[in-house]
């Protein structure tokens, strides 16, 4: 290997990075000077005809070896670009005219009194997190988390409490797909420590035991504990606190509960087995909803759902738009969409302060910019 050489090449490509940093900025002031041109006669700022005629020079130009990387590069640079003009540019949306009223019109503190929607019953890890949220709640229980987003949408809560992901097993599936039927929004989230226990009625003992009751979440979050006793028959439940009031209620004496030493306390039984999560650090993660728009002070975080297009490198660029603003993405998930030929919702949650100008500007980009578009909120979490 001849090092001078490569020093060479290298000090050669240095110069060349120069002069293309200094054509780029120039590139995104025209871009920019364009932008407000358009703005100013109520033009969008995509030309789908313009970048076709760009793509045919650019490729044609790079000849055919690099054909294919010259409109990657394009495609990446006519995507900035676009981005550059509407945040800088700082034109209005549906979106930001939401936002700026909802910063408006939202108390400066959260409340501690309301009427909540939980699925489940008493007990309920969703309870638990209700109660840390809303000090003076009242709450009406729904066997099914679709019940929780009906009572939201017909008025008849304020806001609704639902699990939206476990450090151990993941995502709660049921309710994403929810989200995409529903409309609403996040008010807040808190994230929880999840430490299940194996409940039983008083004189039951853990060798006795041929069933067990719980949520299919729970069940994998204690995959280990259920493969160290082989022969047990598992048996899937709303929720882990009605596997506790089931097992309370049942005839049996050799059926036990995986949930809380909360419902232990409620349902008046006894702890066989304590901290049998797969992980010590075992939690999970619950949102608030509400129907109207609700920003309270402190709001830091930002969750949208979108489709993208189906084509190579739309995810990529997606996910530059977030970069080029500093936005950490805390989550990214997807979900098929029913009915349609490999398409995909994505879940984006980010940190980004809902303060910021570029950050509304971004969203409003993003909402005229995607082919389905749900802002779900801006919010803190506890």
């Amino acid at each position: 290997m001849d090092m001078e050489k490569i020093a060479s090449l290298r000090r050669e490509i240095d110069g060349i990075d120069s002069g293309l940093v200094a054509l780029f900025k120039k590139r995104m002031e025209t871009a920019l000077a364009i932008g407000r041109e358009k703005a100013a006669a109520n033009r969008p700022v995509l030309d789908a005809g313009r970048e076709r005629e760009i793509f045919a020079k650019v490729t044609e130009e790079s000849g055919e070896g690099l054909a294919m990387y010259a409109k990657i590069l394009y495609s990446v640079l006519l995507d900035i670009s676009r981005s550059y003009q509407t945040i800088r540019n700082g034109r209005e949306t549906r979106l930001s005219r939401a936002i700026a009223a909802a910063l408006a019109e939202t108390p400066k503190t959260f409340p501690a009194k309301a009427v909540v929607a939980c699925q489940g019953i008493e007990g309920a890890y969703s309870q638990q997190a209700c109660d840390k949220l809303f000090p003076l709640a009242s709450i009406l229980y729904f066997n099914r988390f679709e019940g929780v987003f009906q009572a939201v949408a017909k008025g008849l809560c304020r806001y609704g409490i639902l699990p939206i992901e476990n450090s151990s097993y993941g995502s709660v599936n049921e309710v994403y797909d929810l989200m995409r039927r529903n409309s609403f929004f996040i008010a807040r989230s808190i994230k929880m420590k999840v430490a299940h226990c194996l409940l039983a009625k008083p004189g039951t003992k853990l060798e006795d035991v041929k069933e067990v009751y719980s949520h299919e979440q729970a069940v994998g979050q204690c995959g280990a504990f259920l493969k160290s006793r082989p022969g047990l028959k598992v048996t899937v439940c709303e929720n882990t606190a009605v596997a506790a009031k089931t097992v309370r209620e049942s005839p049996r004496g050799d059926v036990a509960a995986i949930s809380s030493r909360n419902c232990a306390e409620i349902y008046g039984l006894e702890v066989l087995s304590e901290g049998i999560s797969d992980s010590d650090n075992n939690y999970t993660r619950f949102i608030c909803i509400s129907k109207k728009l609700e920003i309270y002070p402190g709001a830091d975080k930002v969750s949208l759902m979108l489709a993208l297009p189906h084509r190579p490198g739309a995810l990529y660029t997606m996910i530059s738009k977030f970069s080029a603003l500093g936005l950490n993405l805390t989550k990214l998930e997807s979900r098929p969409i029913p009915g349609s030929d490999f398409e995909f919702m994505f879940y984006f949650d980010m940190d980004a302060s809902i303060y910021s100008e570029e950050v509304v500007r971004l969203l409003g980009e993003l909402e005229e910019r995607s082919e389905l578009f749900v802002f779900l909120g801006a919010y803190g979490e506890r």
